[in-house]
């Protein structure tokens, strides 16, 4: 049986390297085999996933033997922390290994959303010039919001300066005299963030104070026209109000890659479907060649580190 089990996809490089010491199973599709997931886990020390694998108290009873949780990534609402802790289990996220990937995606899409000519391809290729429907706004000068103020949002922030916009943040946990708010002004209300931001990009975990923390009443609070982007989890912003909010003009743009439904499906994604001024990714904005593999070798080096010590 193995010691080390990875249910989702990973960088080769840094399992080829633990297999030299450990017996590795390796398949990128094992978090759709749940029962066989369960199976090979009943002697293994070690399981490494994503997202989508959701490690439960269920899963945990499966696994007698195992001793750490590797999280390929740093958001953690897939993993019952409170079973992990009852049961002694170790769970290492990929702290900071893909905060420059997400801060990158975050930046491209502010500056897409406000440009707006990236949304008339069809229209070129019909043999139309739509040239005056294209005119679109500066980057530079417009205000962006960072609702949550970790190290992604930080990474964020020092990008969108670079650009020439003005960043202000909301985070109630992050105390004023922190050196990180140099150059960014902290805001101590989320309402006051939304309605002085022109963009606004969410980066809070999803637990039970933030689901829905953007909502019908948060997005009216907005600016008029302002754009928002998540990157943080899908749970965290009202779909249904987004997408009325963008068909009243409401909202003039966002940008999606994280989803209340994931995998996205035909049936979640209808409901977007008619939407020229809609950014979707397949949750892979932590998810660069670079990322892929700082994320990997992280997250292996937890793990090794933990059995070794544990040894």
């Amino acid at each position: 049986m193995p010691d080390i089990v990875i249910s989702e996809f990973m960088d080769t490089e840094a399992i080829d390297r633990a297999a030299r010491d450990y017996e590795v199973y390796y398949d990128p599709n094992l978090v759709d085999r749940p029962e066989e997931l369960k199976d090979l886990l009943a002697d293994s020390q070690a399981l490494i996933v994503r997202n989508r694998t959701r490690v439960t108290g269920e899963l945990l009873l499966a696994a007698p033997r195992l001793k750490v949780v590797g999280r390929l990534g740093v958001g953690l609402d897939n993993i019952d922390l409170k079973a992990c802790q009852e049961r002694g289990i170790e769970v290492c996220p990929a702290t900071g290994a893909n905060d420059d990937s997400v801060a990158e995606w975050v930046i491209v899409c502010v500056m897409m959303l406000f440009r707006g000519a990236f949304s008339f391809r069809k229209q070129m290729l019909d043999g139309q010039w739509p040239r005056s429907q294209a005119m679109g706004r500066e980057t530079a000068g417009k205000s962006l919001g960072l609702v949550g103020f970790g190290r992604i949002a930080r990474q964020t922030a020092k990008r969108a300066l670079a650009v020439g916009m003005k960043v202000a943040g909301y985070d109630p946990f992050v105390p004023a005299g922190e050196p990180c708010w140099n150059g960014v002004k902290k805001i101590d209300e989320l309402r006051d963030l939304l309605a002085q931001s022109d963009a606004v990009s969410l980066h809070v975990p999803l637990d039970d104070a933030t689901r829905h923390l953007i909502n019908p009443r948060a997005i009216e609070w907005m600016k008029k026209g302002a754009i928002l982007v998540n990157a943080a989890r899908g749970g965290v912003l009202d779909e249904n109000a987004m997408v009325a909010a963008l068909r009243s003009g409401r909202l003039a743009g966002a940008a999606l890659d994280v989803y209340e439904t994931e995998p996205l499906t035909a049936a979640a994604a209808a409901v977007f479907s008619d939407l020229r001024n809609l950014i979707l990714t397949p949750h892979i904005g932590g998810v660069t060649i670079e990322s892929n593999q700082r994320v990997s070798q992280v997250t292996m080096d937890n793990v090794r580190r933990f059995l070794e010590g544990s040894r």
